[in-house]
């Protein structure tokens, strides 16, 4: 439901960051994406396996975050440390099973935006996983697990771990004790801490993911997450590595107030604590 809500802003920071925007803002980028083929629609290109994904890894995420928290509890008191130390493990148990889904979402977020020519021309979910498996084999599916993995768990620790800390933090110290307030405004600061920390692993995931290999050497251009995210501070600027961001805050923003807020809605109606 969450990600139904902001997967136009995901496509939006997804074509600005694989584009390196400089000096456009998000507005008329925008609307640039609006009037191109397909358009507000066309902002939706990708959403089965962004659906699929956070079936995969939100879900997994979020459940594991709460099952070792709990567990945690048992042998030592719950602080900020294990809250972040728990948040990195289920972000990275999670984004492992979510890979092939991540990959298929990159590829179909940003194809309609290619020249003609260079477009893969994938007709859905289904078959951009069919042809990606028989066309490149299995590891390409991975090929972009380690930023994926290194972001996830920035993820779990600054999304989910923050998300459990902030709600202490406002229910304590600001008398913020309604459910919904509550979640609203630690849904937002994990969100904008989300983004700020993820950026440049997002950048260097979605390059990983969307490359071709040179036409005369075969090699890829970019090579671990690290040394993308180096690489491309070095030739592009460090201002690169976050090029997208205002679509990326809202998807994450976004993502994790409606997420969160969409999960009490449910848990208040099926009575779970």
């Amino acid at each position: 439901m969450g990600w139904g809500v902001v997967h136009p802003f995901n496509t939006c920071a997804v074509r600005m960051n694989l584009a390196a925007v400089k000096g456009q803002s998000f507005g008329s980028f925008f609307m640039q994406s609006v009037r191109k083929p397909g358009g507000f629609k066309g902002l939706y290109d990708g959403l089965g396996a962004g659906l699929i994904r956070q079936m995969f890894y939100a879900s997994s995420r979020f459940a594991l975050f709460e099952i070792l928290r709990d567990e945690a509890a048992k042998h030592t008191p719950t602080t900020i440390w294990t809250r972040l130390g728990v948040g990195c493990v289920s972000g990275a148990a999670a984004a492992l099973i979510s890979t092939p889904a991540e990959t298929t979402l990159v590829r179909l977020s940003n194809d309609s935006s290619l020249p003609k020519a260079e477009q893969r021309g994938y007709k859905g979910v289904t078959d951009a996983f069919l042809r990606i498996a028989r066309e490149e084999g299995p590891r390409a599916f991975f090929a972009a697990s380690g930023p994926f993995m290194n972001r996830a768990v920035l993820v779990g620790m600054v999304q989910v771990g923050t998300l459990d800390q902030f709600k202490v933090t406002y229910r304590e110290k600001f008398g913020i004790t309604g459910v919904f307030q509550n979640t609203f405004c630690a849904a937002m600061s994990s969100g904008l801490l989300y983004a700020l920390v993820t950026m440049p692993l997002e950048t260097a995931k979605n390059r990983i993911a969307f490359q071709k290999p040179d036409a005369k050497t075969g090699e890829m251009l970019y090579k671990g997450a690290f040394r993308t995210v180096m690489k491309i501070a070095k030739d592009e600027t460090p201002k690169a590595l976050y090029s997208g961001f205002a679509p990326y805050y809202l998807r994450c923003g976004g993502h994790t107030v409606t997420m969160f807020v969409f999960l009490e809605m449910i848990r208040q109606s099926m009575n779970i604590k």
